[in-house]
C-alpha cells in the first residue's frame, strides 16, 4: 500500500509551506498511519518543505507516551509490527479536530484514540 499518495503529499506540503512561512497553524491531520499488529499510530499534518522525507505530526509508538514530532517517511516504510506486518494508511480516517486537540487527548489517555 502506498502510504503517502500524491494527493496526500500535496496537502502535507501545503501545510508545510504555511508553517515554513511562519504562519501559526494547527491543522486537521491529513493522514493516519498505523501498525495493524502493534499499537503504533501516526497522525500527520505536514511535510518539511526543505526535506520532503521529514513529516510532522502526532506520533505514538504504542508505549504510552504519544508526542508531537518529526518522523522520516523512509523509516516508516521499513517499520514492521510484532508479526512482521508493515505500516498501513487508514483509508477510512476522517479527522474530527485539530492536531493539538488530538495531542491533548492522546497525552491524557496515553495513546491516540482517533
Amino acid at each position: 500500500m502506498e502510504l503517502i499518495t500524491a494527493e496526500i503529499r500535496g496537502a502535507l506540503l501545503a501545510n508545510g509551506r504555511r508553517a515554513a512561512q511562519g504562519e501559526d497553524i494547527d491543522p486537521l491531520p491529513v493522514v493516519k498511519l498505523f501498525t495493524p499488529d502493534a499499537n503504533a499510530t501516526w497522525l500527520l499534518t505536514e511535510v518539511d518543505v526543505e526535506d520532503p522525507d521529514m513529516l510532522f505530526g502526532l506520533c505514538d509508538l504504542g508505549v504510552g507516551s504519544p508526542e508531537l514530532g518529526c518522523v522520516s517517511l523512509a523509516e516508516l516504510q521499513h517499520i514492521r509490527g510484532v508479526t512482521g506486518m508493515s505500516i498501513e494508511r487508514d483509508l477510512w480516517f476522517e479527522p474530527k479536530q485539530s492536531l493539538s486537540a488530538y495531542a491533548r487527548e492522546a497525552v491524557a489517555a496515553g495513546y491516540i484514540s482517533a
